[in-house]
């Protein structure tokens, strides 16, 4: 019996799960907390070391619960939090905290950085994309100017998924999906882009420390001895290249062609699609990342969905039953109560400085009931709004594959189906970043023993094999509702521009 491991150390905490490789089964599973570093400024930091003792813990809380000999997993992966920098020495040792996708604190750096690109059109036109301040670039340009000395000493620029690579093997290499995350990568080329580099720094120190770029199914090396010895494995476990946690999670979600959208109903709300061409959009709201399965990735992010709902909940004093109980009770368009669930700001469309805001109360229709239902539909028009511009640049929808809170909820994933006109399912695995990585480990070792193996073939058939829908979830848009809904969100666009003239439809 092989068995696979996928690790996804994510920014709260690190995940672990163990796959049999001929069931298809996971065996199991573990997980393990991360602290982080915050101020007012918006820094967001954690230290490697907490990685490091998290993935030690989950790896045995995942080992004990499958009750295996550890020596049976032949390969594992890492799947990895985006955009963070890790700066190492020539000796490998790591110069500073790790500033974080989510650290807001060299936003000054990304306007240097985007007005050298010329702006968001010269960012698109020269990069794919635009580079935001949660991209590493940023904080690259930060760290150089803020701590020369170390600077100096700088040998090695990796990600975070790339840092436990380079732990687990030595080697100091990355790969195009999580890369093309970094703000210094051109996403139509694939490559490392010399003129972004230039603008940070022009000696060619921070040329030398990018690290050597592989494709999604070749292995980093094998486990270094020390660390077989930590984990309780047989030093010869083959170490796949692994991604980001958004490319993860696509191919853990079955996303490795056309036609399928994973949409996450989370804190904040994702949705990628699978392409086989670069995505380069007009529009800033599209970051047309490259995949962790050798195409590209483009991917949309809105700021307010369960969070959103979250707070009307904690208004009404509810919990997740007695919203649902709420929500399910209400008729589509929540009795013309209408709202713009801007509380976190937000990022598509570009409304950073925006603020929530209800629309056509009146003393029969401002009940508690329809606040839920309108949260969830303004919430979900968003991620439609974000659909419609995949749409534009000729991405097809035939499937969504829902993932995060949310999408437990029966009459969301049915709101879901009704205002994207599309089949909604979710996934019989929840941990999908993890489980890609696994999938990702099968796919390297497969192809290492059968060089002559196709490598889109073997990911197609892993996917297949191994990913699993859970099909009473499934749901199909009703037509009457739909034909209701579609009416609705022209409303909600025609709201959204005349609150914020400066929205593009």
């Amino acid at each position: 019996m092989a068995l696979y491991a996928g690790i996804d150390c994510g920014t709260q905490g690190t995940k672990v799960v163990i796959v049999d490789g001929t069931s298809g089964t996971i065996v199991g599973e573990g997980s393990a907390p991360h602290e982080m570093i915050s101020d007012s400024s918006g820094r967001r930091e954690q230290l490697t070391e907490w990685w490091i003792e998290a993935l030690l813990l989950a790896f045995r809380q995942a080992i004990d619960s499958a009750s295996i000999d550890p020596a049976a997993i032949v390969a594992l992966s890492v799947s990895g939090q985006q955009h963070g920098f890790v700066a190492l020495d020539e000796q490998g040792d790591v110069l500073h905290a790790v500033k974080l996708w989510c650290d807001t604190s060299t936003q000054r750096e990304n306007d240097v950085l985007l007005a050298g690109l010329g702006g968001i059109k010269g960012s698109l036109q020269k990069l794919g994309l635009m580079v935001a301040a949660g991209y590493t670039a940023s904080k690259i340009l930060w760290f150089k100017q803020q701590h020369p000395q170390l600077w100096a000493r700088l040998k090695t620029v990796l990600l975070p998924h790339d840092y436990l690579n380079f732990w687990l093997t030595g080697e100091r290499v990355a790969e195009f999906g999580d890369a093309s995350g970094s703000g210094l990568f051109n996403i139509r080329q694939r490559c490392w882009d010399r003129d972004a580099v230039a603008l940070i720094d022009d000696s060619g120190l921070l040329w030398n420390a990018l690290p050597r770029l592989i494709n999604a199914e070749e292995s980093v090396g094998c486990l270094r001895p020390e660390v077989a010895t930590l984990l309780g494995l047989q030093p010869n476990v083959r170490v796949a290249s692994g991604g980001g946690d958004n490319m993860m999670a696509a191919i853990g979600t079955g996303n490795i062609r056309p036609g399928i959208v994973t949409m996450s109903l989370g804190t904040s709300g994702t949705l990628f699609a699978y392409a086989d061409r670069p995505v380069v959009s007009h529009s800033e709201a599209i970051a047309g990342f490259c995949s962790s399965s050798n195409g590209w990735l483009p991917l949309i992010c809105t700021m307010n969905v369960t969070s959103a709902s979250t707070s009307v909940q904690r208004l009404l004093q509810q919990d997740v039953a007695g919203f649902n109980q709420a929500l399910a009770a209400t008729e589509p368009g929540a009795a013309g109560v209408m709202m713009l669930p801007f509380f976190n700001g937000e990022r598509v469309p570009p409304l950073p400085a925006a603020k929530a805001s209800l629309h056509n109360l009146d003393s029969d229709n401002f009940t508690g009931a329809n606040l839920c239902r309108a949260v969830v539909e303004s919430a979900t028009y968003g991620l439609r709004y974000g659909l419609d511009l995949f749409q534009q640049q000729g991405i097809s929808t035939s499937e969504i594959r829902l993932t995060g809170g949310g999408a437990r909820s029966a009459c969301w994933r049915q709101i879901v189906a009704d205002v994207m006109n599309c089949p909604v399912v979710c996934l019989a695995e929840k941990e999908t970043a993890a489980l890609g990585a696994a999938i990702q480990a099968m796919w390297c070792d497969n192809l290492v023993a059968q060089p002559d193996l196709l490598a889109s073939e073997e990911l197609t058939r892993l996917c297949q094999r191994f990913v699993r829908l859970d099909e009473e979830t499934r749901v199909m848009p009703d037509p009457q509702r739909q034909r209701q809904y579609a009416d609705l969100y022209a409303g909600y666009l025609n709201l959204l521009q005349k609150e914020y003239p400066e929205v593009k439809l």
